[in-house]
Protein backbone atom coordinates (compact mmCIF):
# COMPACT_ATOMS: atom_id res chain seq x y z
CA UNK A 1 0.00 0.00 0.00
CA UNK A 2 1.48 3.48 -1.05
CA UNK A 3 1.90 6.24 1.50
CA UNK A 4 1.87 9.10 0.15
CA UNK A 5 2.81 10.84 3.05
CA UNK A 6 5.98 8.80 3.80
CA UNK A 7 6.77 8.18 -0.30
CA UNK A 8 6.66 4.73 0.73
CA UNK A 9 5.06 1.11 -0.21
CA UNK A 10 3.88 -0.14 3.58
CA UNK A 11 4.39 -4.15 2.26
CA UNK A 12 4.44 -6.21 5.12
CA UNK A 13 3.83 -5.91 9.15
CA UNK A 14 5.67 -8.12 11.58
CA UNK A 15 6.95 -6.90 14.91
CA UNK A 16 7.12 -3.13 13.03
CA UNK A 17 6.09 -2.01 9.50
CA UNK A 18 8.23 -3.17 6.69
CA UNK A 19 8.42 -0.69 3.97
CA UNK A 20 9.71 -0.46 0.32
CA UNK A 21 11.69 2.21 -0.97
CA UNK A 22 10.55 3.34 -4.61
CA UNK A 23 13.79 4.84 -5.59
CA UNK A 24 14.96 1.40 -4.77
CA UNK A 25 12.48 -0.90 -6.36
CA UNK A 26 14.46 -0.83 -9.50
CA UNK A 27 17.06 -2.45 -8.01
CA UNK A 28 14.47 -5.80 -8.78
CA UNK A 29 12.61 -7.58 -6.73
CA UNK A 30 11.90 -11.43 -5.94
CA UNK A 31 8.95 -13.36 -4.65
CA UNK A 32 9.11 -16.65 -4.28
CA UNK A 33 7.19 -19.73 -2.35
CA UNK A 34 5.33 -23.20 -2.95
CA UNK A 35 2.12 -23.34 -4.37
CA UNK A 36 -0.77 -22.01 -2.07
CA UNK A 37 1.39 -19.61 0.28
CA UNK A 38 0.40 -16.77 -1.28
CA UNK A 39 2.60 -15.58 -4.21
CA UNK A 40 -0.08 -13.80 -5.73
CA UNK A 41 -1.12 -11.89 -3.02
CA UNK A 42 2.22 -10.07 -2.61
CA UNK A 43 2.07 -9.93 -6.21
CA UNK A 44 -1.10 -7.56 -6.13
CA UNK A 45 -0.27 -5.79 -3.00
CA UNK A 46 3.20 -4.71 -4.91
CA UNK A 47 1.28 -3.82 -8.24
CA UNK A 48 -1.38 -1.74 -6.73
CA UNK A 49 1.14 0.15 -4.95
CA UNK A 50 3.40 0.90 -7.89
CA UNK A 51 -0.24 1.72 -10.15
CA UNK A 52 -0.79 4.18 -6.62
CA UNK A 53 2.32 5.98 -6.89
CA UNK A 54 1.79 6.26 -10.22
CA UNK A 55 3.81 3.95 -12.26
CA UNK A 56 2.76 1.91 -15.37
CA UNK A 57 2.54 -2.35 -14.28
CA UNK A 58 2.96 -5.30 -16.66
CA UNK A 59 1.67 -8.08 -15.29
CA UNK A 60 1.41 -11.89 -16.60
CA UNK A 61 -2.11 -13.32 -15.67
CA UNK A 62 -1.14 -16.72 -15.75
CA UNK A 63 -4.02 -18.51 -13.60
CA UNK A 64 -6.14 -15.91 -14.69
CA UNK A 65 -7.28 -14.50 -11.21
CA UNK A 66 -5.16 -11.47 -11.94
CA UNK A 67 -8.58 -10.06 -13.96
CA UNK A 68 -10.12 -8.96 -10.82
CA UNK A 69 -7.72 -5.77 -10.13
CA UNK A 70 -10.57 -4.13 -12.39
CA UNK A 71 -13.10 -4.28 -9.42
CA UNK A 72 -12.46 -3.36 -6.16
CA UNK A 73 -12.49 -6.16 -3.42
CA UNK A 74 -15.49 -7.31 -1.38
CA UNK A 75 -15.26 -7.65 3.04
CA UNK A 76 -14.16 -11.01 4.17
CA UNK A 77 -12.79 -12.06 7.55
CA UNK A 78 -9.56 -12.77 6.56
CA UNK A 79 -9.15 -9.01 5.06
CA UNK A 80 -11.12 -7.99 8.34
CA UNK A 81 -8.52 -9.85 10.33
CA UNK A 82 -5.18 -8.27 8.58
CA UNK A 83 -6.80 -4.96 8.89
CA UNK A 84 -6.82 -5.15 12.11
CA UNK A 85 -4.13 -6.92 13.73
CA UNK A 86 -2.00 -4.54 11.31
CA UNK A 87 -3.52 -1.38 12.18
CA UNK A 88 -4.38 -0.30 8.51
CA UNK A 89 -6.30 2.69 9.20
CA UNK A 90 -8.63 4.12 6.34
CA UNK A 91 -8.55 0.76 4.06
CA UNK A 92 -11.05 0.96 1.24
CA UNK A 93 -11.57 -1.37 -1.36
CA UNK A 94 -11.24 -0.13 -4.61
CA UNK A 95 -10.32 -1.13 -8.68
CA UNK A 96 -7.63 -0.26 -10.66
CA UNK A 97 -6.93 1.27 -14.12
CA UNK A 98 -6.49 -1.86 -16.15
CA UNK A 99 -5.82 -2.59 -19.83
CA UNK A 100 -6.13 -6.07 -20.88
CA UNK A 101 -3.99 -8.36 -23.53
CA UNK A 102 -4.32 -11.87 -25.20
CA UNK A 103 -1.50 -12.75 -27.70
CA UNK A 104 -4.18 -14.65 -28.92
CA UNK A 105 -7.33 -11.92 -28.75
CA UNK A 106 -9.54 -13.79 -26.61
CA UNK A 107 -9.40 -12.18 -23.36
CA UNK A 108 -8.27 -9.30 -24.06
CA UNK A 109 -6.65 -6.73 -27.16
CA UNK A 110 -3.99 -9.19 -29.21
CA UNK A 111 -0.56 -8.45 -28.71
CA UNK A 112 1.50 -9.01 -32.06
CA UNK A 113 4.73 -8.26 -32.98
CA UNK A 114 6.99 -9.10 -36.40
CA UNK A 115 9.52 -11.61 -36.72
CA UNK A 116 12.03 -8.74 -37.42
CA UNK A 117 11.47 -7.20 -34.20
CA UNK A 118 11.53 -10.65 -32.58
CA UNK A 119 15.23 -11.01 -33.97
CA UNK A 120 16.75 -14.24 -34.99
CA UNK A 121 18.28 -15.24 -31.41
CA UNK A 122 15.58 -15.14 -29.49
CA UNK A 123 13.63 -16.78 -32.90
CA UNK A 124 16.21 -19.70 -32.88
CA UNK A 125 15.65 -20.30 -28.95
CA UNK A 126 11.53 -20.37 -29.75
CA UNK A 127 12.07 -22.70 -32.71
CA UNK A 128 14.44 -25.06 -31.06
CA UNK A 129 17.39 -24.70 -33.34
CA UNK A 130 21.09 -26.18 -32.82
CA UNK A 131 24.25 -23.79 -33.35
CA UNK A 132 24.39 -24.60 -37.32
CA UNK A 133 20.49 -24.40 -38.02
CA UNK A 134 20.59 -20.57 -35.89
CA UNK A 135 23.48 -19.29 -38.54
CA UNK A 136 21.40 -20.13 -41.44
CA UNK A 137 18.33 -18.19 -39.67
CA UNK A 138 21.10 -15.50 -39.44
CA UNK A 139 21.94 -15.53 -42.98
CA UNK A 140 18.36 -15.59 -43.83
CA UNK A 141 17.66 -12.29 -41.32
CA UNK A 142 20.82 -10.60 -43.11
CA UNK A 143 20.00 -11.04 -46.62
CA UNK A 144 16.32 -10.13 -45.82
CA UNK A 145 17.84 -7.01 -44.50
CA UNK A 146 20.60 -6.37 -47.22
CA UNK A 147 17.55 -6.61 -49.61
CA UNK A 148 15.15 -4.79 -47.90
CA UNK A 149 12.60 -7.54 -47.90
CA UNK A 150 10.30 -7.02 -44.70
CA UNK A 151 9.80 -9.65 -42.54
CA UNK A 152 6.67 -9.36 -40.47
CA UNK A 153 4.93 -12.52 -40.05
CA UNK A 154 5.91 -16.24 -40.79
CA UNK A 155 4.55 -16.39 -44.24
CA UNK A 156 7.30 -13.73 -44.92
CA UNK A 157 9.83 -16.07 -43.37
CA UNK A 158 8.70 -19.15 -45.31
CA UNK A 159 9.00 -17.40 -48.39
CA UNK A 160 12.65 -16.02 -47.32
CA UNK A 161 13.72 -18.98 -46.44
CA UNK A 162 12.87 -20.51 -49.76
CA UNK A 163 14.49 -17.78 -51.79
CA UNK A 164 17.62 -18.09 -49.82
CA UNK A 165 17.49 -21.82 -50.39
CA UNK A 166 16.91 -21.55 -53.84
CA UNK A 167 20.01 -18.98 -54.46
CA UNK A 168 22.41 -21.16 -51.79
CA UNK A 169 25.30 -20.46 -54.50
CA UNK A 170 25.01 -16.98 -54.96
CA UNK A 171 25.25 -15.78 -51.03
CA UNK A 172 27.62 -18.51 -49.98
CA UNK A 173 30.86 -16.01 -50.43
CA UNK A 174 29.50 -13.36 -49.40
CA UNK A 175 26.90 -14.84 -46.32
CA UNK A 176 28.28 -18.41 -45.58
CA UNK A 177 26.85 -21.95 -46.62
CA UNK A 178 23.55 -22.88 -46.09
CA UNK A 179 22.36 -26.48 -46.62
CA UNK A 180 19.27 -27.73 -47.99
CA UNK A 181 19.39 -30.16 -44.68
CA UNK A 182 19.28 -26.46 -42.42
CA UNK A 183 16.50 -24.94 -44.45
CA UNK A 184 14.48 -28.13 -44.24
CA UNK A 185 14.75 -28.29 -40.48
CA UNK A 186 13.67 -24.64 -39.96
CA UNK A 187 10.95 -24.99 -42.31
CA UNK A 188 9.71 -28.11 -40.33
CA UNK A 189 10.55 -26.02 -36.64
CA UNK A 190 8.43 -23.51 -38.38
CA UNK A 191 5.38 -25.99 -38.69
CA UNK A 192 5.75 -26.76 -35.24
CA UNK A 193 5.42 -23.50 -34.22
CA UNK A 194 2.20 -23.20 -35.93
CA UNK A 195 0.83 -26.07 -34.26
CA UNK A 196 1.44 -24.10 -30.81
CA UNK A 197 -0.91 -21.01 -32.49
CA UNK A 198 2.62 -19.15 -32.62
CA UNK A 199 1.65 -17.68 -35.87
CA UNK A 200 -0.77 -15.38 -34.07
CA UNK A 201 2.17 -13.89 -32.29
CA UNK A 202 3.29 -12.75 -35.38
CA UNK A 203 1.79 -9.38 -38.04
CA UNK A 204 0.88 -6.07 -37.54
CA UNK A 205 -0.25 -4.06 -35.88
CA UNK A 206 3.02 -4.86 -34.16
CA UNK A 207 2.74 -3.95 -29.96
CA UNK A 208 4.06 -0.52 -29.55
CA UNK A 209 4.96 -0.38 -25.69
CA UNK A 210 4.93 2.99 -25.26
CA UNK A 211 1.01 2.47 -25.41
CA UNK A 212 2.13 0.17 -21.61
CA UNK A 213 3.30 3.02 -20.16
CA UNK A 214 0.54 5.46 -19.71
CA UNK A 215 -1.93 7.21 -16.78
CA UNK A 216 -5.17 7.31 -15.85
CA UNK A 217 -6.65 10.28 -16.83
CA UNK A 218 -8.76 10.52 -14.03
CA UNK A 219 -6.33 10.66 -10.83
CA UNK A 220 -2.91 9.87 -12.90
CA UNK A 221 -2.40 6.28 -11.54
CA UNK A 222 -0.56 4.07 -13.47
CA UNK A 223 -2.09 1.82 -15.62
CA UNK A 224 -2.76 -1.94 -15.12
CA UNK A 225 -1.32 -4.31 -17.95
CA UNK A 226 -2.45 -7.60 -17.83
CA UNK A 227 -1.54 -10.38 -20.50
CA UNK A 228 -3.80 -13.04 -20.33
CA UNK A 229 -1.48 -16.45 -20.08
CA UNK A 230 -3.52 -19.36 -19.62
CA UNK A 231 -3.65 -20.38 -22.71
CA UNK A 232 0.21 -19.15 -23.33
CA UNK A 233 1.62 -20.84 -20.53
CA UNK A 234 0.98 -24.21 -22.00
CA UNK A 235 3.51 -23.51 -24.23
CA UNK A 236 6.51 -22.26 -21.79
CA UNK A 237 8.97 -21.93 -24.14
CA UNK A 238 6.78 -19.13 -26.39
CA UNK A 239 5.51 -17.94 -22.75
CA UNK A 240 8.74 -17.91 -22.18
CA UNK A 241 10.73 -16.27 -25.39
CA UNK A 242 7.62 -13.59 -25.51
CA UNK A 243 8.02 -12.38 -21.68
CA UNK A 244 11.97 -12.45 -22.47
CA UNK A 245 11.24 -9.84 -25.83
CA UNK A 246 9.37 -7.98 -24.36
CA UNK A 247 11.57 -7.39 -21.67
CA UNK A 248 14.48 -6.60 -24.32
CA UNK A 249 12.45 -3.80 -25.76
CA UNK A 250 11.81 -2.10 -23.45
CA UNK A 251 15.13 -2.02 -22.57
CA UNK A 252 15.63 -0.95 -25.99
CA UNK A 253 13.23 1.81 -26.26
CA UNK A 254 14.16 3.74 -23.08
CA UNK A 255 16.49 6.17 -22.63
CA UNK A 256 18.98 6.06 -19.71
CA UNK A 257 17.24 7.56 -16.08
CA UNK A 258 20.19 7.16 -13.82
CA UNK A 259 18.79 7.31 -10.37
CA UNK A 260 14.68 8.07 -9.82
CA UNK A 261 12.43 8.57 -6.70
CA UNK A 262 10.42 6.32 -8.50
CA UNK A 263 10.43 3.60 -11.42
CA UNK A 264 9.23 4.24 -14.92
CA UNK A 265 7.37 0.93 -14.98
CA UNK A 266 7.14 -2.12 -13.30
CA UNK A 267 7.65 -5.82 -14.94
CA UNK A 268 6.40 -8.92 -12.97
CA UNK A 269 7.60 -12.04 -14.49
CA UNK A 270 5.19 -14.93 -12.90
CA UNK A 271 6.43 -18.63 -13.36
CA UNK A 272 10.27 -16.93 -14.23
CA UNK A 273 12.03 -20.21 -14.24
CA UNK A 274 10.12 -20.60 -17.70
CA UNK A 275 13.02 -18.01 -19.14
CA UNK A 276 15.92 -19.65 -17.35
CA UNK A 277 15.31 -23.47 -18.56
CA UNK A 278 17.39 -25.00 -20.85
CA UNK A 279 18.60 -21.97 -21.77
CA UNK A 280 22.24 -21.55 -23.50
CA UNK A 281 24.95 -19.89 -21.87
CA UNK A 282 24.91 -16.88 -23.99
CA UNK A 283 21.31 -16.41 -23.48
CA UNK A 284 21.56 -16.61 -19.98
CA UNK A 285 24.63 -14.08 -20.18
CA UNK A 286 22.66 -11.78 -22.44
CA UNK A 287 19.51 -12.16 -19.44
CA UNK A 288 22.25 -11.42 -16.74
CA UNK A 289 23.25 -8.14 -18.84
CA UNK A 290 19.74 -6.62 -19.73
CA UNK A 291 18.35 -6.97 -15.65
CA UNK A 292 21.63 -5.29 -14.50
CA UNK A 293 21.18 -2.62 -17.01
CA UNK A 294 17.76 -1.82 -17.41
CA UNK A 295 17.52 -0.94 -13.51
CA UNK A 296 19.34 2.18 -15.28
CA UNK A 297 16.47 3.23 -17.06
CA UNK A 298 13.71 3.41 -14.38
CA UNK A 299 12.75 -0.21 -14.87
CA UNK A 300 11.93 -2.43 -12.07
CA UNK A 301 11.83 -6.09 -12.74
CA UNK A 302 10.11 -8.90 -10.37
CA UNK A 303 10.62 -12.40 -10.31
CA UNK A 304 7.70 -14.35 -9.18
CA UNK A 305 8.72 -18.58 -9.04
CA UNK A 306 8.60 -20.91 -6.55
CA UNK A 307 12.45 -21.16 -5.32
CA UNK A 308 15.12 -18.67 -5.39
CA UNK A 309 17.30 -21.72 -6.90
CA UNK A 310 14.80 -21.33 -10.10
CA UNK A 311 17.48 -18.06 -10.74
CA UNK A 312 21.04 -18.59 -12.01
CA UNK A 313 22.80 -17.01 -9.46
CA UNK A 314 23.98 -14.35 -11.82
CA UNK A 315 20.43 -12.91 -12.39
CA UNK A 316 19.51 -13.53 -8.52
CA UNK A 317 22.51 -11.50 -7.38
CA UNK A 318 21.03 -8.59 -9.28
CA UNK A 319 17.87 -8.65 -6.97
CA UNK A 320 18.07 -6.44 -3.84
CA UNK A 321 14.37 -7.16 -2.27
CA UNK A 322 13.35 -10.10 -1.71
CA UNK A 323 9.98 -11.92 -0.36
CA UNK A 324 10.11 -15.32 0.84
CA UNK A 325 7.16 -17.51 1.33
CA UNK A 326 6.88 -20.78 2.80
CA UNK A 327 9.15 -23.90 1.41
CA UNK A 328 8.37 -26.94 2.38
CA UNK A 329 11.82 -29.40 2.55
CA UNK A 330 10.62 -33.06 1.71
CA UNK A 331 14.00 -34.30 -0.08
CA UNK A 332 17.65 -33.70 1.08
CA UNK A 333 16.94 -31.55 -2.71
CA UNK A 334 14.70 -29.31 -1.32
CA UNK A 335 16.58 -29.04 2.41
CA UNK A 336 19.41 -27.64 -0.34
CA UNK A 337 17.54 -25.27 -1.43
CA UNK A 338 15.99 -24.11 1.46
CA UNK A 339 19.33 -23.81 3.06
CA UNK A 340 19.83 -21.35 0.12
CA UNK A 341 16.95 -19.36 0.19
CA UNK A 342 17.77 -19.18 4.06
CA UNK A 343 21.28 -17.97 3.51
CA UNK A 344 20.46 -14.90 1.38
CA UNK A 345 18.92 -13.22 4.06
CA UNK A 346 20.94 -11.01 6.18
CA UNK A 347 20.37 -12.66 10.29
CA UNK A 348 17.71 -11.25 12.39
CA UNK A 349 18.71 -12.91 15.66
CA UNK A 350 15.14 -13.08 16.84
CA UNK A 351 14.69 -16.33 15.09
CA UNK A 352 16.43 -19.09 12.89
CA UNK A 353 15.91 -17.93 8.95
CA UNK A 354 15.80 -22.00 7.56
CA UNK A 355 13.23 -22.84 10.71
CA UNK A 356 11.29 -19.80 9.97
CA UNK A 357 10.56 -20.32 6.14
CA UNK A 358 9.33 -24.00 6.85
CA UNK A 359 6.86 -22.15 9.57
CA UNK A 360 5.15 -19.55 7.53
CA UNK A 361 1.69 -19.50 7.38
CA UNK A 362 -0.31 -18.63 4.17
CA UNK A 363 -0.05 -14.76 3.02
CA UNK A 364 3.01 -14.57 5.26
CA UNK A 365 6.38 -14.13 4.31
CA UNK A 366 10.30 -13.46 5.16
CA UNK A 367 10.72 -10.07 3.57
CA UNK A 368 14.38 -8.09 2.75
CA UNK A 369 14.44 -4.52 1.42
CA UNK A 370 16.75 -2.19 0.01
CA UNK A 371 17.20 0.62 2.47
CA UNK A 372 17.08 3.94 1.27
CA UNK A 373 21.47 4.00 1.34
CA UNK A 374 20.33 0.66 -0.79
CA UNK A 375 21.65 -2.00 2.13
CA UNK A 376 19.90 -5.21 2.55
CA UNK A 377 17.81 -4.85 5.77
CA UNK A 378 17.60 -7.62 8.24
CA UNK A 379 14.63 -10.17 7.05
CA UNK A 380 11.53 -9.76 8.73
CA UNK A 381 8.95 -12.33 9.53
CA UNK A 382 6.02 -10.53 8.66
CA UNK A 383 2.46 -11.09 7.20
CA UNK A 384 1.73 -9.19 3.87
CA UNK A 385 -0.51 -6.40 3.56
CA UNK A 386 -4.20 -7.46 1.49
CA UNK A 387 -4.90 -6.20 -1.62
CA UNK A 388 -7.36 -3.52 -2.51
CA UNK A 389 -9.15 -4.95 -5.93
CA UNK A 390 -11.01 -8.25 -5.86
CA UNK A 391 -8.83 -11.42 -5.45
CA UNK A 392 -11.45 -13.19 -7.65
CA UNK A 393 -11.60 -13.48 -11.11
CA UNK A 394 -14.08 -11.03 -13.34
CA UNK A 395 -16.79 -13.06 -15.17
CA UNK A 396 -16.33 -12.65 -19.23
CA UNK A 397 -18.69 -9.70 -19.90
CA UNK A 398 -17.13 -7.39 -17.67
CA UNK A 399 -13.50 -8.35 -18.69
CA UNK A 400 -14.85 -7.45 -22.59
CA UNK A 401 -16.26 -4.80 -21.30
CA UNK A 402 -13.01 -2.84 -20.08
CA UNK A 403 -11.69 -4.31 -23.50
CA UNK A 404 -14.15 -2.41 -25.63
CA UNK A 405 -14.24 1.09 -23.77
CA UNK A 406 -10.33 0.81 -23.98
CA UNK A 407 -8.47 3.68 -26.47
CA UNK A 408 -6.00 1.21 -28.28
CA UNK A 409 -9.28 -1.10 -29.36
CA UNK A 410 -9.05 0.80 -33.08
CA UNK A 411 -5.35 0.68 -33.06
CA UNK A 412 -4.96 -3.10 -31.90
CA UNK A 413 -8.29 -5.23 -33.23
CA UNK A 414 -8.22 -5.34 -36.92
CA UNK A 415 -5.74 -7.51 -38.27
CA UNK A 416 -3.52 -6.15 -41.17
CA UNK A 417 -1.89 -7.35 -43.99
CA UNK A 418 0.39 -4.74 -46.16
CA UNK A 419 3.43 -5.72 -48.43
CA UNK A 420 6.27 -7.51 -47.21
CA UNK A 421 8.99 -9.88 -47.80
CA UNK A 422 6.04 -12.43 -49.30
CA UNK A 423 4.60 -10.17 -51.53
CA UNK A 424 8.01 -8.84 -52.51
CA UNK A 425 9.58 -11.85 -53.63
CA UNK A 426 5.97 -12.96 -55.40
CA UNK A 427 6.85 -9.66 -57.51
CA UNK A 428 10.32 -10.51 -58.09
CA UNK A 429 9.09 -14.10 -58.71
CA UNK A 430 6.60 -12.74 -61.32
CA UNK A 431 8.55 -10.46 -63.00
CA UNK A 432 11.14 -13.29 -63.87
CA UNK A 433 8.22 -15.43 -65.19
CA UNK A 434 7.37 -12.54 -67.25
CA UNK A 435 10.61 -11.45 -68.39
CA UNK A 436 10.99 -15.58 -69.06
CA UNK A 437 7.89 -15.68 -71.38
CA UNK A 438 8.38 -12.51 -73.01
CA UNK A 439 12.12 -14.03 -74.09
CA UNK A 440 10.48 -17.62 -75.13
CA UNK A 441 7.81 -15.63 -77.51
CA UNK A 442 10.69 -13.84 -78.77
CA UNK A 443 12.52 -16.77 -80.02
CA UNK A 444 9.88 -18.66 -81.27
CA UNK A 445 8.86 -16.11 -83.86
CA UNK A 446 12.76 -15.71 -84.70
CA UNK A 447 12.36 -19.29 -85.43
CA UNK A 448 9.40 -18.98 -87.09
CA UNK A 449 10.99 -16.13 -89.92
CA UNK A 450 13.94 -18.72 -90.09
CA UNK A 451 12.02 -21.43 -90.52
CA UNK A 452 14.00 -23.42 -87.86
CA UNK A 453 12.86 -26.09 -85.71
CA UNK A 454 12.74 -25.54 -82.29
CA UNK A 455 11.53 -28.03 -79.32
CA UNK A 456 7.76 -27.69 -78.39
CA UNK A 457 6.97 -26.58 -74.78
CA UNK A 458 6.21 -28.59 -72.46
CA UNK A 459 3.33 -26.04 -71.18
CA UNK A 460 5.31 -26.53 -67.53
CA UNK A 461 6.23 -23.30 -66.17
CA UNK A 462 9.62 -23.18 -62.97
CA UNK A 463 7.81 -23.44 -59.87
CA UNK A 464 8.00 -20.01 -58.68
CA UNK A 465 8.65 -18.61 -54.91
CA UNK A 466 4.76 -17.92 -54.60
CA UNK A 467 3.96 -21.54 -55.60
CA UNK A 468 6.69 -23.51 -53.54
CA UNK A 469 5.90 -21.17 -49.78
CA UNK A 470 1.58 -20.75 -50.67
CA UNK A 471 1.52 -24.19 -49.27
CA UNK A 472 2.97 -23.29 -46.37
CA UNK A 473 1.38 -20.10 -45.70
CA UNK A 474 -0.45 -19.13 -42.60
CA UNK A 475 -3.04 -16.42 -42.56
CA UNK A 476 -1.08 -13.02 -42.64
CA UNK A 477 -1.50 -10.13 -40.10
CA UNK A 478 0.86 -7.47 -41.59
CA UNK A 479 4.18 -5.81 -40.89
CA UNK A 480 5.78 -3.72 -39.45
CA UNK A 481 7.70 -0.40 -41.76
CA UNK A 482 11.33 0.25 -41.35
CA UNK A 483 12.24 -1.95 -38.77
CA UNK A 484 15.76 -3.15 -38.95
CA UNK A 485 16.22 -7.62 -38.74
CA UNK A 486 18.02 -7.20 -35.68
CA UNK A 487 16.95 -5.38 -32.97
CA UNK A 488 17.58 -4.77 -29.32
CA UNK A 489 20.26 -5.81 -26.88
CA UNK A 490 20.33 -8.93 -28.71
CA UNK A 491 21.39 -7.89 -31.76
CA UNK A 492 25.03 -8.69 -30.97
CA UNK A 493 23.80 -12.20 -29.85
CA UNK A 494 27.29 -14.39 -30.64
CA UNK A 495 29.67 -11.47 -30.99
Amino acid sequence: MYQKDLHKVWLATGTKRVYLEPSMANRHGLIAGATGTGKTVTLKVLAESFSDMGVPVFVADIKGDLSGMCVPGKENKHILRSITNMGIEGFEYKPYPVQFWDVYGKKGLPVRTTVSEMGPELLARLLGLNDTQSGVLRIVFRVADDKQLLLVDLKDLKAMLNYVGENAKEFKLEYGNVSPQSIGAIQRSLLALEDEGGELFFGEPSLDLSDWMKFSMEDGRGIMNILECSELFQHPLLYGTFLLWMLSEIYDMLPEAGDLEKPKFAFFFDEAHLLFDDAPKALLDKVEQVVRLIRSKGVSVWFITQNPTDIPDSVLGQIGNRVQHALRAYTPADQKALNAAANSFRINPAFRTADAIQELGTGEALVSVLDEDGVPSVVERANILPPRSSMAAVDDATLQAVVNESIYKNKYATEQDNESAYEQLVKVAEQEAAEESEAEEKKEKKTTKTGTSTKKSTGRKKQSVLEKAVNSTVSTIGREIGKKIVRGIFSNFLK
